[in-house]
């Protein structure tokens, strides 16, 4: 039996020079989502059931399924986040958490949940955040 304890999380930290405003947009507007993460129909809407399409590769199917548990505007979000892959299902749960400082914001991320037996899921999914947050800084750089 797998309890709490027995799980790893992925967290990831990044100095933003960006206003809250303008991360939270790029983390809960769909068109934006589009841009740096994966297209889908994510609302940020407590409740909100949600799919995410990548393009396929090994021990993923490219679907990511979910449903928005948490919204503060501006400061958090957090959702239940379904991959599948050769192994099976996957259930996380991802929460952003937005910290304004003097030059912008530390964005964490926090991808928790992950089970001894889903060693090679957390690693595709470090390396999948690293690839997806240099996305987001490029479209935070470009956004009005």
């Amino acid at each position: 039996m797998t309890t709490p304890t027995d799980t790893q999380a992925i967290v990831i930290e990044r100095h933003l020079p960006h206003p809250a405003r303008k991360v939270w947009r790029a983390l809960t507007e769909g068109a934006l989502l589009d841009q740096w993460l994966m297209p889908g129909d994510f609302v940020p809407i407590v409740g909100h059931r949600f799919t995410l399409h990548a393009p396929s590769v090994p021990n993923w199917n490219g679907v990511t399924e979910g449903e928005v548990l948490l919204v503060e505007p501006h400061t958090r979000l957090s959702y239940r986040w379904t991959t599948t892959g050769a192994a099976g299902p996957l259930h996380t749960t991802v929460t952003w958490t937005i910290t304004p400082d003097s030059a912008g914001v530390v964005l964490r991320l926090e991808q928790s949940g992950f089970r001894p037996q889903d060693r090679p899921n957390l690693e595709g999914a470090t390396r999948g955040w690293s690839r997806f947050l240099q996305q987001l800084d490029l479209l935070l750089t470009r956004l009005a």
